[in-house]
């Protein structure tokens, strides 16, 4: 049985309680967040050394990195090395989202060293293995892709993308509509690119019943895909991206109705005055299932600073109710994330949803930040580190910076005009 199945039976799982636990609520929460399809547990049966995640209305936003190899940096040790420093960032899943060397050694890889829920594209490694097998992408069989989906899914793998919106409805409404940058999703350029060679509807929206029957036997959460997701601000909210989000809105009732989690993924890069409205939108038209938003990114002129440009569209999305953040890094747009990278992205995605969550009311998310204001009027210099996001970089900056440890005040002495104004207020004292 799947999380979903076991909640609408009233059966609270382990996975139910370790998310209860970890979020701070209490199981029945959870167990109805589940049952209305409005939390899911991404959780492969067969990922043996996971910490469940829950992802959904009223818990804490959660934040994803990516990670793998390419036939340019093929070394699997460096991807599992970026693993570890995404999770001990603070990232709450990772997506493998490998396209050169060993592909399936390197899933394999990362799940077997991933304490957090592991993702995929599914077509990536199809499309990869078809150019091998079959000569080119257009050439893969539509048998071909749901043979990787099963293997992945027999792997281990929590959660997948798949482009399941892109029917040729909605590729009309592309080419009608017109865009600045056309289709920048690498899974949705595959399949397009497919479906017209071919002249065949997208396998995963005519077959999508034996889809689910895969994620149903394994318990793989499904992550429905924008194909059409904008690639720069000019395309953003158009009829195109909208037209996708209706189709996926149909499927999420039918996964529902067969017992599968699902999720939904949205823009892109979006103005900022338009990220509310498209996570509303998304909520109303896809019966209030978790959204997973790339960034947004809220201005193009910014490569080198991407993380920062996502972490803010990511706050604002979050903060209008958005669930889940794919982390952005300073690499994006101009090459492959490094190690500094990994870290740089996962930290600015964190703050944008500790943000969200403040704005939220997400349980103990405002109380991290009075136990900080505490520790500051304290000048405790060791729990003000130890409370932090990355306590590694506080902790330089205190040192290298060579400021005083010292309760007295180095400008004031005696006469500090903070500690007049603490005795004042009748509060502990506190120096400028």
């Amino acid at each position: 049985m799947t999380q979903l199945e076991y909640a609408l039976s009233g059966i609270v799982t382990k996975e139910m309680k370790i998310v209860a636990e970890y979020e701070g609520v209490d199981e029945e929460f959870i167990l109805e967040g589940v049952k209305k399809g409005e939390i899911v547990i991404p959780s492969n049966i067969n990922h043996k050394n996971l910490i469940p995640k829950g992802i959904g209305r009223g818990l804490s936003t959660k934040v994803n990195a990516n990670i793998g190899t390419s036939d340019a940096y093929p070394e699997i040790d460096k991807e599992i090395e970026k693993l570890n420093v995404a999770v001990k960032a603070g990232a709450d899943a990772v997506m493998d989202l490998s396209t050169g060397g060993d592909i399936n050694q390197s899933r394999r890889k990362i799940l077997e060293n991933s304490p957090v829920p592991v993702g995929t594209v599914p077509m990536y490694q199809a499309a990869v293995e078809s150019m091998y097998k079959y000569g080119s992408i257009v050439a893969m069989p539509e048998e071909f892709i749901f043979e990787v989906i099963e293997q992945q899914a027999e792997d281990g793998v929590d959660f997948i993308t798949v482009h399941c919106g892109l029917t040729f409805e909605s590729l009309k409404k592309l080419k009608d509509n017109g865009r600045v940058m056309d289709v920048v999703s690498r899974g949705g350029s595959f399949t397009i690119g497919w479906m017209l060679y071919n002249d065949k509807e997208n396998p995963l929206y005519e077959h999508f019943d034996r889809l689910l029957d895969i994620a149903k036997k394994y318990d793989i959460t499904l992550s429905l895909g924008d194909g059409l997701r904008p690639g720069c601000l000019e395309d953003a909210t158009d009829s195109a991206q909208i037209q996708e989000l209706i189709i996926l809105g149909e499927l999420v009732k039918r996964a529902r109705e067969t017992g599968v989690q699902v999720m939904v993924e949205g823009p892109g890069h979006v103005p900022i005055d338009q990220i509310e409205a498209n996570v509303k939108l998304q909520k109303q038209l896809c019966h209030n299932a978790p959204f997973y938003v790339l960034g947004p990114i809220v201005t193009d002129i910014a490569p080198g600073y991407d993380h920062i440009t996502a972490a803010i569209g990511g706050a604002v999305a979050a903060a209008a109710g958005a669930d889940f953040l794919c982390y952005v890094t300073p690499a994006e747009h101009l090459g492959l994330p490094d190690m500094e990278d990994v870290k740089e992205g996962v930290i600015a995605a964190k703050i944008a949803a500790h943000a969200a969550d403040i704005a939220k009311g997400v349980k103990g998310a405002k109380e991290k930040d009075l136990t900080m204001a505490k520790a500051r009027k304290a000048l405790d210099w060791d729990e003000q580190i130890k409370l932090s996001i990355d306590p590694d970089k506080a902790f330089k900056y205190r040192i290298n910076k060579n400021v005083s440890t010292a309760k007295t005040c180095s400008m004031c002495g005696k006469f500090c005009a903070m500690k007049i104004v603490s005795e004042y207020l009748g509060t502990p004292p506190m120096t400028c």
